[in-house]
């Protein structure tokens, strides 16, 4: 919204009828959201960027997941703030875990979406679809290996949309690109560990704090690992489940505030207190 609307941010947090503005988008232009409301101290609340862990621990039924998994990382073409970013998978299931994501990858058809039968469609704009192919790139050069997918074989040309295949990292290095850096599109690094406590700090690691998911056959067990894990919102065999009744908040660069829920709501009020001295008694708060 700021980069391409330069004047739209100043006019909102200049504005004396402005009290509060609530962002939702990626964490450089909140960032420049927030500093464009310092000078008039408008109140914000940032909804930024993420890349999402989801730990699949060793129990964990593959035939019954698979499907849930992938499309969790690869609705809208992962083009969702809480999709899936980072797959991490216990070594008992990583193989059996990436073939079935790989094979099911292979029945879902991408085109235009006024083709029958499309479930997948193109990445949004032509920056974002340069920015994963830079991505693709990158991995490609490090000699990380694919699954399935890989750079468009028509990387260049005109088509109608901006396609990118559906594509599975298999278990690049942590510190490459593609698993440091949030994707916003169709691809998935796969991540194979041995411990969950390896997972767990490799999870935590990075700059952001949106959302994350374990899963297993053992939800008590889940949950366990699931309290250690720095994001806003945690899920147990499932993501993406929201509602207005609980909060929903980012944590370290992944947001600002909280939306939804008790808390939600109290970010768009402003507190106040009255107090009343009354003769011959104490004073009374009554507010």
């Amino acid at each position: 919204m700021f980069a391409r609307h330069g004047r739209t941010t100043p006019r909102l947090t200049e504005h004396p009828g402005i009290d509060m503005i609530s962002y939702t988008g990626s964490t450089r232009t909140g960032r420049q959201v927030m500093a464009g409301a310092a000078p008039t101290l408008t109140r914000v609340t940032l909804e930024l960027g993420g890349n999402d862990p989801a730990i699949v621990l060793p129990d964990t039924d593959v035939p019954a997941v698979a499907e849930k998994l992938f499309w969790r990382a690869f609705a809208n073409s992962g083009q969702v703030c809480l999709a899936i970013k980072r797959l991490y998978i216990h070594r008992d299931v990583y193989e059996p875990l990436k073939q079935a994501l790989a094979a099911y990858a292979g029945t879902v058809p991408m085109s235009p979406g006024t083709e029958a039968g499309v479930r997948l469609g193109p990445v949004q704009n032509r920056p974002q679809y340069d920015r994963i192919l830079g991505l693709l790139d990158d991995s490609r050069a490090h000699g990380h290996s694919f699954a399935i997918g890989g750079l468009p074989q028509d990387q260049g040309q005109d088509r109608p949309g901006y396609f990118v295949p559906l594509t599975l990292v298999d278990n690049p290095p942590e510190d490459s690109r593609i698993v440091q850096e949030e994707q916003f599109g169709p691809v998935l690094p796969l991540l194979r560990f041995d411990d969950v406590e390896d997972a767990v700090t490799r999870a935590n690691a990075g700059e952001y704090g949106l959302g994350a998911s374990v899963w297993s056959a053992d939800p008590e067990a889940a949950l366990a690992v699931g309290r250690r894990l720095e994001a806003g919102t945690v899920w147990i065999n499932e993501v993406q489940h929201l509602t207005p009744y609980v909060t929903f908040a980012g944590h370290k660069q992944s947001g600002l505030g909280s939306e939804s829920g008790p808390e939600g709501l109290i970010d768009f009020t402003a507190p106040r207190t009255i107090t009343v001295r009354r003769d011959g008694t104490a004073t009374t708060p009554v507010s």
